[in-house]
């Protein structure tokens, strides 16, 4: 009896082993991590449609998409994953970025990573929540050798900026947002970090109507040129990051490096003609003022901040007009690193008198700026070029001989109850200023 109770029991020990052993979760550590995250590498395709793939599964499933340093295909392996069209982020996305090269192909007219709820013909852009983008390690996103388009919609291609559709029949003459590496509009709750992204064709992130988020620790490396066949070529509007109509609830930390144009801006314009979709505007989701306070630039935080504009623009430029308010901002920490003998037009601009996008803002709408600790080496420190009222701006030192700390471009009397203390130029501090009138 106890012999065949000893049978039974190692029966049952092997089968349980065997179970254990068959399981593919302890397999290996490819298949451990299978359960964990998805991986392109398990999809067919060119390599955006095994991205987007991925992503539409592992957001399906609660899982993260992990893109690796090595692209996998039958009997090959390559350290790029080359893109011809954009990577599409949906609802519960957790995007990882791992040690990867991604890079535009000379095919692509398109942004590197959208938001899926937009793009062309889409006039009515379906609100997104929870995309979380970051890279872990060494990750550089990338435009192409010989991009098809660069700059923004005011751009004619060809002629102001690079683009080998010029002259193209049946192509688009002018840049729009599909020159935008990184775009998302309408997302609630979502975070972009740790990532390099080198000669974008035209802004390298932008966020059009966008909530509750963030972007952290991202270095950019653009010239508004690129050698290109040994020729230099222009490529304008390479901001870095640039938040749009509505964005509102978002932190900004740790920004470096150099970009075309602005280093980071803030900028809401209005224009009717910019339609949802359509491939007449830089943005997605169309600069027509939906009113209301839904449209207004508010609550954002932008901290540690330091780079220049190779264009000689702006480091940091707030911009609104034509009815769009802009307030309760915080820009704490900006440092202008701009290198000997080259120097940006204004570490920070607010505002602008030009009428091509709409003059000086009326006295109320920019307001609440909280600006403070500012390194300059610019032509301008801080240029005031349109309205401003009840904000403090403190902490400034003016690494230069000529100009003031402060100028007032649009005059004194569109600056009002903004207080000013510790202006410094090198060499002479003036304490305390009183405020404008």
């Amino acid at each position: 009896m106890r012999f065949f109770v000893l049978v039974i029991l190692s029966a049952f020990f092997l089968a349980a082993m065997s179970s254990l052993s068959s399981d593919p979760s302890l397999a290996g550590e490819e298949a451990r991590e299978e359960k964990l995250f998805i991986s392109p590498n398990s999809f067919q395709g060119n390599d955006t449609e095994r991205i987007n793939q991925a992503i539409q599964v592992a957001a399906s499933k609660g899982l993260r998409v992990v893109i690796p340093r090595l692209n996998r295909t039958k009997g090959s392996a390559s350290n790029t994953w080359l893109l011809d069209s954009a990577i599409l982020v949906r609802d519960n996305t957790v995007l990882e970025l791992n040690n990867c090269h991604i890079k535009l192909s000379d095919r692509c007219r398109d942004n590197m990573i959208r938001s899926a709820n937009c793009g062309l013909g889409i006039t009515d852009i379906r609100p997104m929540k929870h995309v979380y983008i970051y890279g872990v390690g060494n990750v550089l996103l990338e435009g192409s050798d010989h991009p098809r388009a660069t700059g923004d919609s005011n751009k004619i291609l060809g002629k102001r900026t690079y683009g080998t559709d010029a002259g193209v029949d049946g192509e688009s003459q002018s840049g729009d947002w599909r020159n935008i590496g990184i775009l998302l509009a309408y997302v609630e709750h979502f975070s972009i970090d740790n990532l390099h992204i080198k000669d974008s064709h035209c802004w390298a992130i932008s966020l059009e109507r966008c909530a509750f988020g963030r972007v952290r620790d991202i270095h950019f490396d653009m010239n508004e040129f690129k050698m290109i066949d040994g020729v230099r070529q222009t490529i304008l509007n390479q901001d870095g990051l640039d938040l749009r109509q509505g964005c509102h609830d978002i932190s900004i930390e740790r920004i470096s490096g150099h970009t075309g144009d602005d280093l980071i801006a803030l900028t809401n314009i209005n224009s009717s003609k910019r339609v949802a979709g359509s491939t007449t505007s830089t943005m997605v989701s169309g600069a027509k003022n939906l009113k209301g306070e839904s449209d207004d630039i508010r609550n954002i935080f932008i901290r540690q901040i330091s780079g220049y504009s190779c264009g000689g623009h702006h480091v940091v430029r707030f911009l609104n007009a034509g009815g769009m308010r802009l307030y309760n901002i915080v820009l704490d920490g900006l440092i202008d690193a701009s290198p000997p003998g080259h120097r940006c037009k204004a570490t920070l601009k607010i505002g602008d008198a030009n009428p091509n996008w709409g003059g000086v803002t009326p006295l109320g709408d920019t307001n609440r700026l909280f600006i403070n600790n500012v390194s300059s080496t610019s032509r301008h420190t801080i240029l005031i070029a349109g309205s401003l009222t009840d904000s403090c701006i403190s902490n400034v030192i003016r690494h230069a001989d000529d100009g003031d700390i402060i100028t007032y471009e649009s005059g004194h009397e569109n600056v009002k109850n903004v207080q000013l203390s510790n202006m410094i130029k090198t060499g002479v501090s003036t304490g305390n200023k009183a405020k404008p009138k």
